[in-house]
Protein backbone atom coordinates (compact mmCIF):
# COMPACT_ATOMS: atom_id res chain seq x y z
CA UNK A 1 0.00 0.00 0.00
CA UNK A 2 2.80 2.38 0.89
CA UNK A 3 4.58 1.74 -2.42
CA UNK A 4 1.48 2.65 -4.36
CA UNK A 5 1.16 5.93 -2.50
CA UNK A 6 4.85 6.75 -3.10
CA UNK A 7 4.44 5.85 -6.75
CA UNK A 8 1.39 8.12 -7.10
CA UNK A 9 3.27 10.95 -5.38
CA UNK A 10 6.30 10.57 -7.66
CA UNK A 11 4.04 10.38 -10.68
CA UNK A 12 2.29 13.57 -9.60
CA UNK A 13 5.66 15.31 -9.15
CA UNK A 14 6.80 14.18 -12.58
CA UNK A 15 3.59 15.44 -14.18
CA UNK A 16 4.09 18.81 -12.48
CA UNK A 17 7.70 18.91 -13.67
CA UNK A 18 6.57 18.08 -17.24
CA UNK A 19 4.05 20.91 -17.06
CA UNK A 20 6.76 23.35 -15.90
CA UNK A 21 9.15 22.21 -18.64
CA UNK A 22 6.45 22.66 -21.29
CA UNK A 23 5.76 26.19 -20.04
CA UNK A 24 9.48 26.98 -20.11
CA UNK A 25 9.71 25.54 -23.63
CA UNK A 26 6.88 27.82 -24.75
CA UNK A 27 8.60 30.86 -23.23
CA UNK A 28 11.91 29.96 -24.85
CA UNK A 29 10.24 29.43 -28.22
CA UNK A 30 8.64 32.89 -28.02
CA UNK A 31 11.94 34.44 -26.98
CA UNK A 32 13.71 32.65 -29.82
CA UNK A 33 11.16 33.97 -32.34
CA UNK A 34 11.68 37.51 -31.03
CA UNK A 35 15.45 37.17 -31.33
CA UNK A 36 15.09 35.77 -34.85
CA UNK A 37 13.00 38.80 -35.83
CA UNK A 38 15.71 41.08 -34.45
CA UNK A 39 18.39 39.18 -36.38
CA UNK A 40 16.35 39.44 -39.59
CA UNK A 41 15.98 43.19 -39.04
CA UNK A 42 19.71 43.59 -38.45
CA UNK A 43 20.54 41.67 -41.64
CA UNK A 44 18.12 43.87 -43.58
CA UNK A 45 19.84 46.99 -42.19
CA UNK A 46 23.27 45.54 -43.05
CA UNK A 47 22.12 44.83 -46.62
CA UNK A 48 20.81 48.39 -46.93
CA UNK A 49 24.07 49.83 -45.60
CA UNK A 50 26.07 47.66 -48.02
CA UNK A 51 23.99 48.88 -50.96
CA UNK A 52 24.50 52.48 -49.84
CA UNK A 53 28.26 51.92 -49.49
CA UNK A 54 28.41 50.45 -53.00
CA UNK A 55 26.59 53.47 -54.41
CA UNK A 56 28.89 55.87 -52.53
CA UNK A 57 32.05 54.12 -53.69
CA UNK A 58 30.69 53.92 -57.24
CA UNK A 59 30.15 57.68 -57.18
CA UNK A 60 33.63 58.33 -55.76
CA UNK A 61 35.24 55.98 -58.29
CA UNK A 62 33.40 57.77 -61.09
CA UNK A 63 34.68 61.13 -59.89
CA UNK A 64 38.24 59.79 -59.64
CA UNK A 65 38.04 58.32 -63.13
CA UNK A 66 36.77 61.63 -64.54
CA UNK A 67 39.48 63.57 -62.69
CA UNK A 68 42.16 61.20 -63.99
CA UNK A 69 40.93 61.51 -67.56
CA UNK A 70 40.86 65.31 -67.34
CA UNK A 71 44.42 65.39 -65.97
CA UNK A 72 45.61 63.02 -68.71
CA UNK A 73 44.01 65.21 -71.38
CA UNK A 74 45.60 68.31 -69.88
CA UNK A 75 49.05 66.66 -69.93
CA UNK A 76 48.65 65.54 -73.56
CA UNK A 77 47.37 69.02 -74.56
CA UNK A 78 50.36 70.65 -72.87
CA UNK A 79 52.72 68.26 -74.68
CA UNK A 80 51.02 68.98 -78.00
CA UNK A 81 51.38 72.72 -77.45
CA UNK A 82 55.06 72.44 -76.55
Amino acid sequence: MNNKKEFEEQLSQLREKIKEVKQEKTKLKQHNEKLQDEIDSLWAMMDEMTRADIENWKHIAGELQTDTIIKALMVSKNKAEA
